[in-house]
């Protein structure tokens, strides 16, 4: 196994522990920015794909969402299947191009959620298939404190405050929407109001709200930076009682009964989306997610409809 990683910051560090949790012995380069950094044990690292020490398995790519449009592209040129860290691109300028792209070299394409393998949303999923509920309200909520993201680092400098670098909460916590559509589709139409208007002094929206209209009912999206108490929950109102998703607790409750209870494990979603990732990666078929559904999924977080 051959990995070629752009971009090693936080999150291609996640990436890296769940791909060495699986296939210990993978063989991982990293195209950094410079070559002014640390050295990562088992990984080498280049500053030009002019170095690169043999064709990658495939690309992971989790550099500044800014720079996503550019790194598809020269990833594209190699060949390999992508795994591209969500949002896939901070604009939908490069959106057709890209599509055109992948198209055009059939490159298997994955965009990364991880959501979607929390045990609380995997439970909604299957549960809203076996029981046939009657949907008439949907909430989503995610809120925290975007200065303790990454302790002992000024928040400020992070490309999730900075709006030039593609960061901005509708798109950090992009998740939410991601999630929303999994579970229930895409919907006829949407609405957003956007905001940076907190204490935080930052360049990047912190807060957004967003009603997705579904055939029957609405979905409410609620996203902010600024929450000091972490918040994350899913509320359902079905015709026969709400169904309350605690994500950060782990538990589903309806009725006043616990329908599902697990021990919180954030990093066991990056583990089960890489294998997830690497079983289709072995068996040649288009994982969910692609990189046309994600686009999909962006044009509901920039509100802008399809051209």
């Amino acid at each position: 196994m051959n990995a070629l990683i752009i971009g090693f910051g936080s999150i291609a560090r996640k990436h890296l522990a769940a791909l060495h949790g699986i296939h210990p012995g993978a063989t991982v380069t990293a195209l950094r920015s410079s070559s002014a950094h640390d050295p990562v044990p088992g990984v080498t690292s280049i500053v030009s794909l002019d170095q690169l020490p043999q064709r990658p398995d495939f690309v992971i790519i989790s550099n500044p969402t800014s720079l996503h449009g550019d790194s598809i592209r020269k990833a594209a040129e190699l060949g390999c299947p992508l795994f591209v860290e969500k949002p896939v691109l901070s604009s939908l300028s490069d959106a057709p191009d890209i599509q055109r792209l992948v198209r055009e070299r059939n490159l298997l394409t994955y965009t990364a959620c991880n959501l979607r393998f929390h045990p609380v949303v995997r439970f909604l999923k299957q549960y809203l298939q076996d029981q046939a509920l009657r949907v008439n309200e949907v909430n989503l909520y995610c809120g925290s404190y975007l200065p303790d993201w990454r302790p002992g680092k000024d928040y400020r400098t992070i490309y999730s405050a900075n709006e030039e670098m593609g960061g901005g909460v509708h798109l950090d916590l992009i998740h939410e929407i991601d999630c929303c559509t999994w579970l229930f589709g895409m919907p006829d139409s949407s609405e957003r109001l956007m905001r940076r208007c907190s204490s935080l002094e930052i360049s990047a929206a912190d807060f957004a709200s967003y009603r997705l209209l579904y055939p029957g009912f609405t979905a409410g999206i609620t996203l902010n930076y600024y929450r000091r108490d972490p918040k994350r929950e899913i509320e359902i109102v079905t015709g026969s009682g709400t169904i309350h998703a605690d994500l950060l607790a782990c538990r589903v409750e309806g009725n006043g009964e616990v329908l599902f209870q697990a021990e919180p494990d954030m990093a066991g979603t990056y583990t089960a989306q890489m294998r997830y990732f690497l079983e289709h990666l072995e068996s040649g078929s288009q994982p969910m997610n692609s990189i046309d559904e994600a686009i999909g999924v962006l044009r509901i977080a920039l509100h802008e409809q399809a051209s």
